[in-house]
């Protein structure tokens, strides 16, 4: 591909904006993989922005970040589609048929094949650090609005970024970010959300060094899903689904979600789990999200646990989405 080379845009990615209303968030990123922080952007986008749809834009490969791990195309595609699982969040890798590479020409295209559509650029704010460093940063501010949302730990020094620096005088206050949409150029918004812990950095790392440790654990190792049963139901956990992965992913072989009734309950169960799996694997487990109590990920390898406090789980239904891949791919 060559970035600024055109060719005409699939039917498919046309009609997702022409069917749509004027005002659509356009996500862009690797997803490698796409996870549910990904989806907390979109879903406080629609809300905060009244956006009438959100596109993530799934790239053939970021030009800042090495391809060695990623995962191919299609692949990417297909979880992001399963992670989103939301009528008004649209998954697309148009960029082949836009025929760009950098996001200034993607948006350019979309711009010139959607003329009465209002955009939206939607970003991290680890995104917003590394702006300058982009192609045609600063032409970007002036080709759309840009949303820029908060991640830990990045959003302590937003202001200090090159590109906030530079376009200060172009920056609205979050309670006006429903002005986005079709404002006049440059302007941009930082939008102090509640951070969600999730990561595909940390998400790759964590699967990396679990599948080193499994390759070295013995063939006839430990009942890993019975030792989990026994924690959850001696913790009186609450509302316990096993989802069966065997065969359909590489990620697990079960995947169990399961609720606390609070953040501490919720932290005492994680607690409990790698001090019983510890002794059952080649390493400690790794966890994700303990700090918090809200969203705990607790990675036994062939066996992923998933523990929420009620309102949170509720609001992401991770095993509604992972039931519906299985079943899928079944």
């Amino acid at each position: 591909m060559h970035p600024g080379h055109v060719r005409t845009a699939p039917p498919t990615a046309r009609s997702y904006l022409v069917t749509s209303a004027g005002r659509v968030g356009l996500l862009g990123g690797s997803f490698n993989p796409a996870h549910a922080g990904h989806r907390h952007i979109s879903l406080e986008a629609l809300k905060r922005l009244r956006l009438d749809r959100v596109l993530w834009l799934v790239s053939p490969q970021n030009p800042l970040k090495a391809g060695d791990d990623m995962a191919p195309l299609a692949v990417r595609k297909d979880a992001a589609a399963a992670v989103a699982d939301h009528p008004r969040i649209i998954v697309s890798s148009l960029e082949i048929g836009l025929g760009t590479r950098y996001t200034i020409d993607t948006v350019r295209a979309l711009k010139q094949r959607f003329p009465t559509v209002d955009f939206v650029w939607l970003m991290g704010a680890d995104n917003l650090r590394q702006l300058s460093r982009w192609r045609g940063w600063q032409a970007l501010f002036r080709e759309v609005p840009i949303a820029v949302f908060a991640r830990a730990p990045y959003h302590t020094n937003v202001a200090s970024s090159v590109a906030a620096q530079r376009f200060a005088r172009a920056r609205l206050r979050p309670e006006r970010s429903a002005l986005l949409a079709g404002g006049k150029l440059p302007l941009w918004c930082y939008l102090p959300i509640r951070r969600h812990p999730a990561s595909a950095t940390a998400i790759r790392r964590l699967r990396s060094s679990m599948q080193t440790c499994i390759a070295t654990a013995p063939a006839d190792g430990p009942n890993l899903t019975g030792a989990v049963r026994a924690v959850l139901d001696d913790m009186k956990a609450l509302d316990v689904v096993e989802i069966n992965m065997r065969g359909k992913t590489a990620v697990c072989d079960d995947m169990i979600v399961a609720s606390g009734g609070s953040q501490r309950h919720v932290q005492a169960i994680a607690d409990k789990l790698v001090e019983v799996l510890k002794p059952l694997l080649p390493a400690t487990p790794p966890v994700e999200g303990a700090a918090q109590g809200d969203w705990v990920l607790i990675d036994g390898g062939d066996v992923i646990v998933h523990l929420f406090r009620p309102e949170v789980r509720a609001f992401y239904r991770l095993e509604k989405m992972w039931s519906t891949f299985s079943q899928e791919h079944s």
